[in-house]
């Protein structure tokens, strides 16, 4: 299927036109036509290649919304005319414990990303959703609940499911004490997921320019972390906090915020981190971890609870011509709070 799209054809090297070919449909592969695509913080760092894994050319995008178009021989779930959403992922091996698990974000041999991958069977570069048209295997398409606006759906499947994997796992729900430091794309999802399960939201930032917005958001209180006295009272307040600075950046003063075996999840920075005295985690039996993405059926029930709770990003819709002045408006934290490409502006 030859088919179009927008591609860094070198590290740092600005979006253009790009026209490739996808795969030929197998049995399991269900292809779609690309209706929405987000715009993440990582597309920004794959593009550059900063986490030196970069495979160029380079179609980014894995926050994706489409039109099923055709469906394999061996496809049960799926049909065509089907709203259709695929994340951060489009294969794994299927055998392993954590796939059968559902966990497919840490498969055993590697889960294959959407884009800057390698297929599994061919070897060749996967690319994302910055395209008119994409192919998966059906075991990593998603329902889109039709309760939803389809046009913010797309961040979910990254942002979403980044911030929502973690609450679960650490069994966030009523009467619990949740702290988000960073409100933007992932933060802002935080906050809105912690509150949908009936936590206790305070959103941490370095000025108070954003209490507004947390609170319109849901959150119930705002803490400044540059104000001493505040920081001070608020020690051993916190069940769980949830970092999602997505830059290297100092965590120390958020450990003692937490109360006895209280976790701080890393979500934002990949890389390393300023280092962090072990003090406030031995006295308080404290926990720093990280966090991955969401396996399929955990990221199906994110949607199916979004749809429930009609949670939604706060997005803003740009045409495909615009995307190298989103990344730029996006290293300035200038959008609120995701990007979101209507892909219908990439004419075929």
């Amino acid at each position: 299927m030859l088919t179009k799209g927008y591609a860094a054809l070198k590290a740092g090297e600005k979006l253009a036109p790009f026209t490739f070919e996808r795969r030929e449909l197998r049995d399991n592969d269900v292809a779609m036509e690309v209706l929405y695509c987000g715009v993440c913080h990582s597309d920004l760092h794959q593009a550059r290649n900063d986490w030196g894994v970069g495979m160029f050319p380079m179609v980014p995008g894995h926050e994706i919304v489409g039109k099923v178009t055709a469906v394999g021989h061996g496809v049960k779930n799926t049909k065509v005319g089907d709203v259709v959403a695929v994340g951060c992922m489009v294969d794994s091996c299927q055998e392993c414990d954590q796939c059968r698990h559902g966990e497919e974000q840490y498969c055993r041999e590697g889960m294959t990303p959407t884009y800057a991958g390698q297929d599994r069977l061919t070897q060749e570069i996967t690319q994302g959703g910055y395209s008119k048209h994409l192919i998966a295997r059906e075991e990593f398409i998603l329902r889109v609940p039709d309760t939803l606006d389809y046009s913010r759906v797309a961040p979910l499947l990254c942002a979403g499911i980044t911030t929502y994997s973690p609450l679960r796992t650490w069994g966030i729900g009523p009467e619990s004490r949740v702290a988000v430091v960073g409100l933007g794309g992932l933060g802002h999802m935080a906050v809105k997921l912690a509150e949908g399960l009936g936590a206790r939201v305070t959103v941490i930032g370095r000025s108070a320019a954003k209490a507004k917005d947390a609170k319109e958001l849901g959150a119930d209180d705002y803490l400044v972390s540059t104000d001493a006295a505040a920081m001070k009272k608020a020690q051993n307040c916190f069940d769980f906090i949830i970092d999602t600075i997505p830059v290297q950046h100092d965590v120390s003063p958020y450990m003692p915020l937490l109360d006895i075996d209280g976790t701080m999840v890393m979500v934002g920075q990949i890389g390393p981190i300023d280092e962090q005295p072990t003090m406030p985690m031995v006295f308080g039996r404290r926990r720093l971890a990280g966090s991955l993405i969401g396996g399929i059926a955990e990221t199906q029930e994110l949607l199916d609870f979004c749809g429930r709770k009609n949670i939604l990003p706060e997005c803003e819709v740009i045409n495909i011509d615009e995307i190298n002045e989103a990344f730029e408006r996006m290293e300035k934290s200038d959008v609120r709070y995701r990007f979101v490409i209507d892909m219908a502006s990439l004419k075929a």
